[in-house]
């Protein structure tokens, strides 16, 4: 029999988790590997200019979003620079080549051994990917005049190396997180990132309020703890789609009809933060090549083209808006396609009831995804262009709030906390039958 307690529901859970010996050890190590992914993080490389670069970092959102993937390490130019976004990038490349090439189709239905050989690719694909990211890094900062002179190719290819080292490295740490720790390891490393920032904003929101702003800053603080129970609202949130089991079994010479009742839950947002990654990398693209062919003392048209497309300009936010809309209903698609809803129940003598097995069942399921994917897609969109929204109702420039990292950070709290209380509620269950 458990023993009542007074205490609050999660001073109890977090007691409860402390005093188990196999759950403190799995917190622990997690913490232990975080402390290491920070201490990667402050390995700086050589070559680089590192104020020049956190001046450089302060006025381009894209720079933002790939330091918000390597938790501060780009900032300072360190062997975790390019962090696990080279991962995240080819994880997101073989999830759409998966339903394109027939061979990695077949391996995607070979259960837990498929699903190795497709990670085992990914894993490979990797290495090019940072060894790519990690040039376009070093070219794109040479021409922004941050490098601290002539990089020779000897010292260039050491350092694309090294990258590429600290990317496996992380994603070998991430790994070991999500085998012997508690959540998933890559989130964990991205999550351990954000909150290593959480310090700067708030300094940052003390010095803006010292400077004579605190009306704006309370405003701001009000708008951002909003903007944080409705990701939470949204995370949580799916459609139940009710689904009902029909089975024979033959006992005793008789055949028994057995019956059923589930649900599928239909999130909301399915696409997760994949359409603000590639709304954001597109949105960035213009200015990218402007800073290539513009000219400061005599502006052309590429000035035009570089200022036009800044994170403070309305046709930006207004075409990020647009196209983190499009992107989330793509990739919704691709992702709905590849769990193959209606084929699955058939094979499991499931039916929805009052829609017909087979292809009436298809149409209705992509009839609901699409309705409920148009309120979290425009909801994401919200997100994404909030900081500019914020900006222009406070007046505050000195902060921005990072939408995208609010998102990350609050989705893996939640599965991490969902991961612990399962944990605790097996091992209650385990103490019950003894």
């Amino acid at each position: 029999m458990q023993r009542k307690t007074t205490r609050p529901r999660l001073v109890q859970a977090m007691m409860d988790v402390l005093t188990l010996p196999d759950l403190r050890r799995k917190i622990l190590f997690t913490l232990g590997i975080l402390v290491v992914f920070r201490f990667l993080a402050h390995v700086p490389l050589p070559g680089v200019d590192i104020e020049a670069l956190q001046a450089l970092f302060e006025q381009n959102i894209l720079f933002g979003m790939f330091d918000l993937f390597s938790g501060g390490a780009m900032t300072r130019f360190s062997v975790a620079t390019l962090g696990v976004y080279p991962y995240i990038t080819a994880s997101i490349i073989m999830q759409l080549l998966v339903p394109v090439i027939p061979r990695l189709q077949a391996l995607s239905q070979e259960g837990e051994l498929g699903q190795q050989k497709i990670n085992r690719i990914t894993h490979f694909a990797t290495i090019p990917l940072a060894g790519l990211q990690g040039y376009a890094v070093i070219a794109l900062l040479r021409s922004q005049g941050v490098t601290t002179g002539a990089l020779g190719s000897l010292t260039m290819a050491t350092i694309i190396i090294t990258m590429i080292a600290g990317t496996m490295f992380l994603v070998w740490l991430g790994e070991l997180i999500t085998e012997r720790g508690i959540g998933n390891g890559i989130s964990i490393i991205i999550f351990g990132g954000i909150v290593a920032g959480v310090p700067g904003i708030v300094g940052r929101g003390i010095v803006t309020a010292i400077g004579g702003q605190p009306g704006g800053l309370i405003a701001y603080v009000i708008l951002a703890l909003t903007m944080l129970v409705l990701i939470v609202i949204f995370i949580e949130a799916h459609r139940r789609i009710p689904v009902q089991y029909a089975r024979s079994t033959f006992r005793s010479g008789r055949m028994y009809r057995q019956s059923g009742s589930t649900y599928i839950p239909l999130r909301v947002n399915t696409a997760g933060m994949i359409p603000l990654i590639f709304a954001i990398a597109l949105m960035q693209l213009p200015s990218t090549i402007a800073t290539y062919f513009m000219n400061s003392e005599n502006p052309n048209f590429w000035n035009t083209i570089y200022n036009l497309f800044q994170a403070n300009t309305v046709l930006y936010n207004g075409l990020y808006f647009a196209l983190v809309i499009g992107f989330a209903f793509f990739y919704t698609m691709v992702i709905f396609e590849q769990m193959n809803l209606p084929q699955t129940l058939q094979q499991q003598s499931g039916f929805i009831p009052g829609v017909r097995p087979g292809k009436a069942t298809a149409d209705y399921l992509n009839g609901v995804i699409k309705r409920i994917t148009f309120g979290g897609a425009l909801f994401l969109a919200v997100v994404a262009i909030m900081p500019f929204i914020a900006q222009r109702i406070t007046g505050v420039t000195a902060l921005v709030i990072q939408s995208t990292a609010l998102l990350i950070a609050v989705g893996v709290a939640l599965d991490t906390m969902k991961q612990l209380e399962a944990q605790l509620t097996m091992r209650r269950y385990e103490g019950f039958l003894k």
